[in-house]
This record gives structure tokens, sequence and C-alpha cells, in this order.
């Protein structure tokens, strides 16, 4: 194995700056992850040599822009180990993935059906689910989350029945770090004949989209979580499953014929990707993704795990902290609340120290009643994080305290 974080941390022009007077200790990763050198050169590229709007120009900007985008959608079908990269779905981020899938769900259920999904879930892979049961009269189940802060194993298997269509789930909680058993959860969930979707935002950041290998039907996740810009990301598909999804919105591209009456839908993947799409977005994505798939995978998993045993280690011993999430399988994202203050003034006090971190419900507000706090302050880790980081955060934390007591 072989992993310079030097090296790392140079491909990456934020982290020389200061906040505060302060270096900058860039500690919110599950948030958004910063963007190395590359990407930032392939979008900059985009728009100062190919502009140009895709599949629709007879000229060469347009021939030039079109191969960008299409490579691009290339990389993340061998990212996925997709079946077939007409499976691959340019999206906003793994918000309008979901929604796509729940537009399309919600036409689909009966009342007297059944969803499921998590005490463990963002938002954006909840309230969707909501929705969609309301409007059809389905019922959302959802399954329980342990002290751990894993999820019930016993708890989910006993709510699966004939009457369960579609399950959700997170590869990886963004609060606790916890590392969901995605694969074993879609067998289950296979043996009664329900659709499978897995919220991929913080799983794909770590390597472990193998959509092959997990078996599910849609997997869901956002660039700027893996090193990409913001405003793009991907919805994958099984073929069978998205050749007769309904459509998520009408407009140009999407069509195969339109008359005064009516019109015919494209052919995957753009019969969902109606408009103008955020071309240079996605050939910064496919840069972001092939930088890190070049990346030593065991070195850097290896590494994030060191990060957070190191950091864990030191929360343990601080006394007053009390981590929120203790998984037997997690990565990278230490969630905690401190006696002597609200996570919000903590964040305060953080950043008056250049340390970045994420404070309040964390897009998770039922995790948050489950646990019984108003909100967490969160460090998540990524690879470009060293020790010294870590370090610097308690340094901080120990100043905080003292100034909230």
């Amino acid at each position: 194995m072989s992993f310079d974080v030097l090296a790392i941390r140079e491909q990456f022009p934020i982290l020389k700056r200061q906040v505060n007077g302060k270096p900058l200790v860039y500690l919110d990763n599950a948030a958004t992850t910063q963007k190395p050198q590359c990407v930032i050169d392939a979008m900059v590229d985009y728009y100062s040599n190919s502009n140009s709007n895709v599949h629709r120009g007879a000229h060469f900007l347009a021939d030039q822009a079109t191969r960008g985008f299409e490579n691009a959608r290339d990389l993340i079908q061998q990212f996925l180990n997709a079946p077939k990269r007409e499976e691959v779905i340019w999206t906003t981020g793994t918000t309008e993935s979901i929604n796509i899938v729940a537009n399309g769900l919600r036409t689909l259920l009966s009342p007297g059906d059944e969803v499921i999904a998590t005490e463990m879930d963002h938002h954006a892979n909840l309230v969707t689910w909501q929705h969609a049961c309301k409007e059809a009269g389905a019922t959302l189940r959802t399954v329980p989350v342990t002290d751990a802060g894993e999820l019930d194993q016993a708890a989910y298997e006993s709510l699966l029945n004939n009457n369960t269509k579609f399950v959700a789930f997170p590869h990886v909680s963004n609060v606790l770090g916890t590392i969901n058993p995605v694969k074993s959860m879609t067998e289950k969930a296979k043996k009664v004949n329900a659709l499978v979707l897995v919220d991929g935002a913080q799983g794909a950041a770590h390597g472990w989209a193998d959509v092959q290998d997990i078996g599910c039907d849609f997997y869901a996740f956002s660039a700027h979580k893996i090193y990409g810009p913001m405003g793009i990301g991907v919805l994958w598909g099984k073929t069978s499953v998205l050749e007769s999804w309904p459509v998520w919105r009408t407009g140009g591209e999407m069509i195969a014929t339109v008359t005064l009456q009516d019109a015919t839908w494209n052919v995957l993947p753009y019969r969902f990707e109606a408009g103008t799409p955020n071309v240079g977005g996605a050939i910064a994505m496919g840069e972001a993704v092939r930088w890190f798939s070049e990346l030593d995978q065991e070195a850097v998993l290896a590494h994030e795990n060191a990060l957070l045993a190191y950091a864990t280690e030191q929360a343990e011993a601080f006394e007053g902290l009390t981590i929120i999430g203790n998984a037997k399988n997690k990565i990278g994202v230490l969630s905690f609340v401190l006696e002597q203050g609200h996570p919000a003034d903590l964040g305060f006090l953080l950043d008056q120290q250049g340390i970045a971190i994420r404070t309040g419900d964390l897009c998770a507000q039922p995790l948050m009643s489950r646990f019984n706090v108003p909100g967490t302050a969160r460090a998540s880790f990524s690879i470009y994080n060293t020790f010294d980081d870590i370090d610097a955060l308690f340094v901080a934390l120990n100043k905080a305290k003292t100034m909230l007591s």
C-alpha cells in the first residue's frame, strides 16, 4: 500500500488558505468534499475551450462537448460497475435522483402497499417516501436504530412482507458514519420482490458503489461528496426498471416524437434528462471519479480508518463529550455533544480557531429524536485530513469548553 497524504493535500488549493487568521482545518467532508486542481481545471477547460450544448449542434464545439459529456458517463459506469452506460442518468444530485424515483413510485403504489425507509435516513431519503405514500394511500414503515447507531436487522426482517413494494436505505449514515449491510438488506428485500434504492451520497465517496454486487435497483449519489462540483449527480437504475419507469420532467432531449396532441419518450438515459444538462459539471464529475478511482483504495480506506480511530480515542478521553453512534462498522464520521454547550455555539467557537465542522440536526431530525439530542457537532474526515487536523480539533475543543463553562 502507498498513501502520501501530504502529496494528496498539495492537489487541493483551498487547503492552503486561512480562516480567521488560522490555517484552515476542514472537517466537514460529509457535507461536501473539497476539489482537487484537476477537477477545477476540467470545469474551467470546458467553459474556456468547449462550451456548447450537447447532442444538438452540427459544429466542432458541439461535437467536442458531447464527447466529453458522454465520456464522463462511461467513467461513472465503470465506477459503479454498472452493466450498461445507458443506466447512468445525470441529475442535479442525490436529492433529485431520489425524487425521480419517488415521482414514479407514487403512480405505481396502491392503498395497502408498503414502503420501508429507516430511522437514520437523511430527509431527502425519508420525506420523499412520506410524500409518495401519502399521495398513493400506501403505508410507510421505518427500520429502527439501535443504541449503538445500527439498523435493527431483526426489526427490518419483520417489516418485510408481501405488501412491501419498495425499500430505501442509506449506504452510510451521514450522522453516525454507520456502514449499513446494503447487500444483505437488498437480498432480504428481493425475497418479497420489493424494489430497492440505496442512498449512496456518503457511500460512493469511499468507493463502495458496486451496483451489481449490491444487487439494488437504484443507486443515487452526488459529485460534490466525491471531490466533484456541486449541482451534478447520478441516478443509476436497472434497465429493466428504468425502461418502464414514469418520466420525471418533460421537454427537450427526453422526447422521441412530438405532435400538437401527444409525444413519445426517448430511449435511456435521455428520457430522464430533459432540458440543457450541466455539461461542465458532468465532465468535472467524470474527472473527479477518474482521479479518485486511480488512488490506492486499500490505502485510502486504511488512512480514513486510522483517522477515525485516532479521533475516537481522543473523544472517549475528553471529559464531558459524548459520541453519538458507536457502530461496529463505521467510517470517517464523529458526531458528538458536549455537556458545556449547544452544538451551534461550539461550531461558532471552533470556526474562530479555523476549524470547520457541521452542527445542527444534520438533515436527520428523526434520528436526533431517537438519541434525544437537539443536534450534534459532526467532524467528518476525508483522504486529505491528517492526524494534525484531529489534534487541532481537540485543542480547539478544549478552548471552547473553557469558554462555555
